[in-house]
């Protein structure tokens, strides 16, 4: 039956059977789902044809679906001066932060290698690291590419947004105290291991006594320079037709100046230095020492997404759109695996040159292509041209568009007054980014959103409902003081998943229930012939909608409570089961053995009217008009009904208060 074949009759008035679930099977005519073996998924995986080989191909390069579409008018000159911007961020080999670059130098630095024996010259040590750093790169391209291909991306997943937010912000302290020296224009020692970070933070406050004068003269120029740019490039906003970028401004005007005063001779300012032109020729190194690189490899692949997924899924949040994980590993892997023949270190993603591109107008990756130019051009070319920019206009251009990320620090009043434990996740994630790092602070900062998770299902969260009078609504007893208990009925809540760490609250409070619910709540019927005692006569219906799943301990600890309630003659039904929770009880033998199928319903109401009936057949004569009062609304009653005029307390505050609703003119 279609849905024109539907009359406005059949869906005017709801039905008020007690419905199970295998009537209700019936009724909708469910779809049972098939069943499929692997080797049918794998020929269903394998299958190919035209529009799916196409949708493949586009997925594998997107850029071939948006690179057409792509809008001269509205990106053009945004990606053009971003990407310039963004290129010349790249000619400092050593201003910059890395946190790659410092794994790769440590792993190197471990290594049995020819450059770090005292008896070989110089080229040959620097020959040796650089074909070992190869070979690591190599290694962790290819990683990263078996990875993708076994869709390993959703581990971003994981990645929440104040784990994120707490990451990022520690990042971006990372980054600042890696500036600070060049605007000082001192030099310290690197750090490496635990509270590295602030130990070289130590070493700048201790030295900055012997601080360049000079540089300090330029890092605040530049400094007062770029802030009072992007405060004149907001205030005229709409009179610009463009924001002026004021960091392609500041490095052309520092270049200059510092090639006309000779900052480096004259103040001690350091500079970028000789800039090397030309590419390396192509060649595979050799894979000589791919057994002890194996596991740096691994751990500077997942280091590297790790990062990339972070200050992705920033952006994504930030800008409302989604990102293909896999696809961010696949890329990787090619980058890393190409580069490594050119002799490339590792790559990732940069917090600095990120942020840069945003506020400098980058829309599309069309700006990181020009980037790509303009280092190509530097490299071959014009790099000469850039030996005198100051590192401490580089690292004032880094620090100024750090802003954006030390924004994020005003989420933590926001997470104390909405959820602490995210704010727990967002803390802790920041302090394990500064004590162990970024590569191993952030599998500390998973390891602890994972607990979390843990912490919020093992809480027993369950309640007692109890039904609103005149209506179909059960609420939770204890918040709800019009709430009321069903004679005979008791109707226990589950809200989360049950599983071996929360199942023994679950089921005590269940039993609990049930025995406060027998002494207070039991439905007393005509005892049989032969005995002078009255049976006491007991439903216990069990709301399943918050229970996503439960593990084969507490499916034993349900079986064995469902055989208890049976030894007692009460009665054990189930409500509201999801699909998937009802699949799992049929696996393990619960339901039909235990739990008969006529004792599932598709809702409480459902089953409290299944009860209803069953308790009237046994004991027709016992609460009858409180029964019907509490589950039948006025506007259902007729004058006839001996209920109709019911004076129920509870239902006639709660009529009241529905009559003053209306009174107040609020919507029924």
């Amino acid at each position: 039956m279609d849905s024109s074949s539907l009359c406005q009759g059949d869906i005017a008035e709801p039905l008020t059977l007690s419905l199970n679930e295998a009537q209700l099977d019936i009724l909708g005519r469910r779809v049972r789902k098939e069943s499929w073996s692997v080797l049918d998924k794998l020929r269903s995986e394998r299958w190919c044809s035209g529009p799916r080989l196409k949708s493949c191909f586009f997925s594998c390069v997107p850029v071939l679906s948006w690179l057409p579409r792509y809008s001269l008018r509205q990106n053009a000159i945004g990606d053009l001066v971003s990407g310039i911007s963004v290129g010349i961020m790249h000619l400092p080999q050593v201003g910059t932060f890395s946190i790659l670059a410092i794994m790769i130098g440590t792993v190197l630095g471990d290594l049995k290698l020819l450059g770090n024996r005292g008896d070989a010259s110089e080229s040959d040590a620097d020959m040796a690291r650089v074909s070992a750093a190869a070979q690591l790169t190599i290694m962790c391209g290819l990683i990263q590419m078996v990875l993708s291909v076994l869709h390993c991306g959703g581990v971003c997943r994981w990645l929440s947004r104040p784990l994120v937010g707490g990451y990022t912000t520690a990042a971006a302290i990372h980054v600042t105290i890696h500036q600070l020296p060049l605007l000082a224009g001192i030099a310290i020692d690197r750090h490496a291991g635990v509270c590295a970070v602030f130990w070289m933070l130590g070493d700048v406050l201790s030295g900055l006594d012997n601080a360049s004068p000079g540089a300090l003269i330029v890092s605040a120029v530049s400094m007062v320079t770029l802030v009072g740019g992007k405060v004149l490039n907001s205030y005229f906003k709409k009179h610009l037709p463009m924001p002026i970028p004021w960091e392609l401004v500041l490095v052309i005007l520092a270049t200059i100046l510092s090639w006309q005063l000779d900052l480096l001779g004259n103040y001690r300012v350091q500079v970028v230095g000789t800039v090397p032109t030309g590419l390396s020729a192509p060649s595979l190194p050799p894979l000589s020492l791919s057994q002890d690189l194996l596991l740096p490899a691994f751990a500077l692949a997942v280091v590297g997404f790790g990062f990339t997924a972070s200050l992705g899924t920033m952006f994504a949040l930030k800008h409302g759109y989604t990102i293909d994980s896999n696809q961010e590993l696949l890329a990787m892997g090619l980058c890393n695996s190409i580069g490594g023949v050119f002799q490339c270190f590792a790559v990732s993603t940069s917090m600095s040159r990120s942020m840069v591109q945003e506020s400098t107008g980058g829309k599309t990756q069309v700006s990181a292509l020009v980037s790509a130019l303009l280092m190509l051009v530097i490299l071959l070319k014009v790099g000469a041209l850039f030996e005198q920019l100051p590192k401490a206009v580089l690292a004032v251009i880094i620090l100024v568009n750090l802003q954006g990320i030390f924004v994020q620090v005003k989420d933590v009043p926001a997470l104390w007054a909405t959820d602490r434990v995210d704010l727990c996740v967002w803390v802790v994630t920041a302090l394990c980014a500064l004590v162990f790092n970024l590569d191993l602070g952030l599998g500390a900062a998973m390891a602890f959103s994972v607990l979390t998770v843990v912490f919020r299902t093992q809480r027993s969260q369950s309640a007692a409902l109890g039904v609103i009078p005149g209506t179909d609504c059960y609420r939770d007893l204890k918040l709800f003081s019009e709430a009321r208990q069903i004679p005979g009925v008791t109707i226990f809540s589950f809200c989360n998943p049950i599983y071996y760490a929360n199942s023994d609250p679950y089921f005590n409070s269940l039993e609990e229930v049930i025995q406060r619910g027998l002494e207070e709540n039991a439905c007393p019927s005509e005892a049989p012939p032969g005995q002078q005692t009255e049976v006491r006569q007991h439903c216990v219906i069990l709301e399943l909608s918050g229970v996503s799943f439960m593990d084969s301990v507490a499916m034993n600890k349900l079986r064995t409570m469902v055989k208890e309630c049976g030894n007692q003659g009460i009665w054990v039904l189930l409500a509201a089961c999801p699909d998937g929770l009802l699949t799992q009880l049929q696996t393990q033998g619960l339901v039909p053995v235990c739990v008969s199928c006529s004792s599932l319903f598709p809702s409480v109401h459902h089953a409290v009217q299944h009860c209803h009936h069953t308790l009237l057949s046994v004991s027709p004569s016992h609460n009858t008009a409180t029964i019907h009062c509490y589950l039948t609304p006025r506007s259902a009653r007729s004058d006839a009904d001996p209920v109709s005029h019911c004076s129920c307390p509870s239902e006639a505050n709660a009529q009241e208060s529905y009559d003053t609703h209306l009174a107040l003119g609020c919507p029924p």
